[in-house]
Order: C-alpha cells, then sequence, then structure tokens
C-alpha cells in the first residue's frame, strides 16, 4: 500500500479509535489527530440551534443551495458542487491520477469521475482551488479552522458536533476524498472538508465526520488531496 494511502488510513481509523473509548466511558480526554483544544464538557445553556434561512445563494454554475444559521455564522446548507470560480473562470477537472498528484494549482473532480457522485455529494477540491478565495459565491468564503471551532462550540463540543451535523439541516453528507495521488475512497465512511487554513507550504487543515462516530476531528494534510468545502458568508 502506498505512504500517502497508509497516512491518511491512520487519519480516519482514529475516529473509531476514539468511538470505542466513548463506549466504554474510558475517562481519558479524547484527542484529535492535530493535537488540538476539544470543546468538551461544554454547558448545554451555551449550545445554539441551527436556524434554516428562507434565502438561497447560487454559485458560478447556477447550482442553489441552502442556507442556515449556527451562532453567528450563516453557512451553505450544502456541499460545494460548482465547476467555475466566482469569476466564471473553469476549473480544471483532472481525472488521471498523474496529473492529480503533480498539479499545483487549483482543480476539483468528482468521486471516481462520476459526475452523478457530485450531485449528491458534491465536488471534491484540492487545496490550491480553496486558497484561489475564489472557490465559493460571490459573498462567500471557505471556511477558516477558527470558523470550524466556533461551530463545534455553537453546537455543543467535538464529542457531539459529528451527529449533529449529519443530523440538521447542515445535511454533512459523507462524500469521501481523492488522495494526493489520485486514488478515491470513503464515500459513505467519512466526510473531509477542507478549511482555508494551511499549517506549511504543503500542508493545510481539514475536518472530519464519520458514519459511525459522533465525533468532530481536526487534521492537516497534503493540500494536492481533494476535499468537500462549504462556504461561510463574508
Amino acid at each position: 500500500m502506498k505512504k500517502t494511502k497508509i497516512k491518511i488510513w491512520i487519519q480516519l481509523s482514529m475516529i473509531a479509535v476514539f468511538s470505542v473509548l466513548l463506549v466504554t466511558n474510558c475517562t481519558k480526554d479524547n484527542e484529535n489527530p492535530n493535537n488540538s483544544d476539544n470543546q468538551n464538557n461544554q454547558d448545554n445553556s451555551d449550545v445554539k440551534e441551527p436556524i434554516v434561512n428562507e434565502n438561497t445563494v447560487t454559485d458560478a454554475d447556477g447550482n442553489v443551495y441552502s442556507t442556515l444559521t449556527i451562532g453567528d455564522f450563516m453557512w451553505l446548507g450544502e456541499n460545494l458542487k460548482t465547476t467555475k470560480y466566482n469569476d466564471s473562470t473553469d476549473i480544471p477537472n483532472l481525472i488521471d491520477n498523474n496529473e492529480w498528484k503533480n498539479l499545483s494549482s487549483g482543480a476539483y473532480c468528482w468521486y471516481n469521475n462520476s459526475p452523478g457522485d457530485g450531485i449528491m455529494y458534491g465536488a471534491l477540491y484540492n487545496w490550491h482551488a480553496v486558497n484561489t478565495k475564489k472557490l465559493c459565491p460571490t459573498g462567500w468564503h471557505v471556511a477558516t479552522d477558527e470558523e470550524w471551532t466556533e461551530l463545534v462550540k455553537d453546537l455543543g463540543g467535538n464529542d457531539v458536533t459529528g451527529d449533529k451535523l449529519k443530523e440538521n439541516a447542515f445535511k454533512a453528507l459523507l462524500g469521501g476524498l481523492r488522495s494526493d495521488n489520485g486514488d478515491f475512497s470513503w464515500i459513505g465512511s467519512f466526510g473531509n472538508w477542507w478549511t482555508a487554513t494551511e499549517t506549511d507550504t504543503d500542508h493545510a487543515l481539514y475536518v472530519n465526520v464519520g458514519e459511525n462516530t459522533s465525533l468532530f476531528l481536526r487534521a492537516d494534510y497534503d493540500k494536492r488531496a481533494g476535499f468537500s468545502v462549504r462556504c461561510v458568508r463574508d
């Protein structure tokens, strides 16, 4: 198995380990893959209920998205699936694995290069597309790590946010990923969303929700990988 696929497998498999710890009432605090602070043991009075908005948002392709408000932020209620930047420039759609892994500029793909999957799960974008600052509809931007952190606080902490995002109007569909070597995996099992926050020249932070766990996790990964994207209003 290739090194890159082993790395992402280890990161995602940690979720299952954490879930077992919760079920067995382990008293040790769960740690996420990036060793970030967990927002656990939160006062329930601080939890915010998502509010579904009447207004919708349209991207450069003409796709229409629902919106919802959680705390102080308005989010798209669906994974992004535009094939154009907000200046109407086409985003390259890379099918070939070698082209995908050698690219250092923005690109997108559909899971398994199947547009049908994109209708439900949205597109997968490399982080270079995120970094253009033109991926989301005008007036919106790719959520930063800080904004995801606030979302977790508003929903009650890392231990419960995974389930809440899957259950409510956020519609956290688990769109899998395309690794930095071009391989597809995990659709229906894990959802991974890029943040707009980079950690170094080659890596950026992403957030993760799994099918069989309530946990919400953060880690960093190679910018060439293809993950889902969520937008927040400016």
